[in-house]
């Protein structure tokens, strides 16, 4: 993180505790725990998905990228792997409001029930993964703190952790894009 960012960063934290009767006392961000650096300057994409950035050079990306001007970018680490999120200015063409009103019910049972009587299924994504969860968990719990087999460890459990969030999350994404986009009755 360039050094201007995190006195900008510190600054903000002091002014929240300040003013903001619920914000506590700025805490520390200890390396490790929600690993993240923020980017401005001159960010160019080009190529698809390849991405300039200031100090660190060229980097190839997974995705292909929107080729608009950047503003700034954020890059963080999530179980052994690197994102990057972009800010940039979007025009949005507003379009009008087709179709009826839908209800979703979130339930113990099902994901979600409708108002037009679908069932989305329940994800069991933390029952499926709960052996391999016991398992690397109890392979931390065997290794001497603070020694490099117990963070490879970590790392293996955390891959597992996010592969479990990640089902969660695509379950959730697949049912709001079918209800924002499920197709209308003819009028």
């Amino acid at each position: 993180m360039h050094q201007g960012q995190a006195l900008r960063d510190l600054d903000r934290a002091f002014k929240n505790f300040l003013t903001i009767p619920k914000c506590g006392f700025p805490v520390f961000k200890k390396k490790g725990r929600k690993d993240s650096f923020y980017l401005e300057g001159s960010i160019k994409i080009f190529q698809g998905n390849y991405i300039q950035l200031p100090r660190i050079g060229v980097v190839k990306t997974y995705c292909i990228l929107p080729s608009v001007p950047v503003k700034n970018v954020t890059i963080s680490k999530k179980a052994d792997s690197w994102y990057i999120s972009f800010k940039y200015n979007f025009e949005s063409d507003t379009t009008e409001k087709v179709g009826e009103t839908i209800g979703v019910d979130l339930c113990i049972n099902t994901l979600a029930t409708c108002s037009d009587g679908s069932k989305f299924a329940n994800v069991k994504a933390y029952r499926q993964a709960k052996k391999r969860l016991v398992r690397h968990q109890r392979a931390v719990s065997k290794k001497v703190i603070g020694s490099k087999n117990r963070r490879k460890a970590v790392k293996k459990l955390a891959k597992v952790h996010k592969k479990v969030a990640d089902i969660r999350a695509d379950a959730l994404h697949k049912l709001t894009t079918w209800a924002s986009f499920k197709p209308q009755p003819p009028k």
